[in-house]
């Protein structure tokens, strides 16, 4: 407002134009294109994660965990089912050939229970409308 000409005493010093008007650095965000789009950039890091882990139970449980989020992720994109296999050869693809279920006899969950919506639940009672119409003379 006063263009910087006006003098007050602060406990602080004051802030040059040049700081004010500066622009902050772009933020950087990330570039790569995911094959399938559909899984994520998250998808890629979970595996990344899985493909660190010493091989045994904890890391075959990892494996199918993320698996089933692949199949939740695709099924969110494309309502059709989908054949495990198809997931499979995917996470086969995008850990670069290091994590490989494609013969497991595993199955993954259900479609129809990864489609099923989950109605949210609260306590709260909501007020009644019986006389919301009632005209009054």
């Amino acid at each position: 407002m006063s263009d910087f000409k006006l003098d007050a005493d602060s406990p602080f010093e004051k802030p040059s134009k040049e700081v004010l008007n500066a622009k902050p650095d772009p933020l950087s965000y990330p570039q790569n294109f995911p094959k399938y789009r559909f899984y994520g950039n998250n998808i890629k890091i979970m595996i990344d994660e899985a493909v660190k882990w010493d091989a045994g139970e904890m890391k075959e449980a990892l494996v199918l965990t993320i698996a089933n989020h692949m199949k939740k992720c695709f099924l969110n994109w494309n309502k059709d089912s989908v054949k495990d296999q198809v997931i499979f050869d995917h996470l086969y693809e995008l850990s670069d050939s290091k994590i490989d279920i494609r013969d497991s006899k595993e199955e993954l969950l259900d479609s129809a229970l990864l489609l099923r919506s989950k109605k949210r639940f609260s306590n709260k009672k909501f007020p009644k409308k019986n006389n919301k119409n009632r005209k009054r003379y």
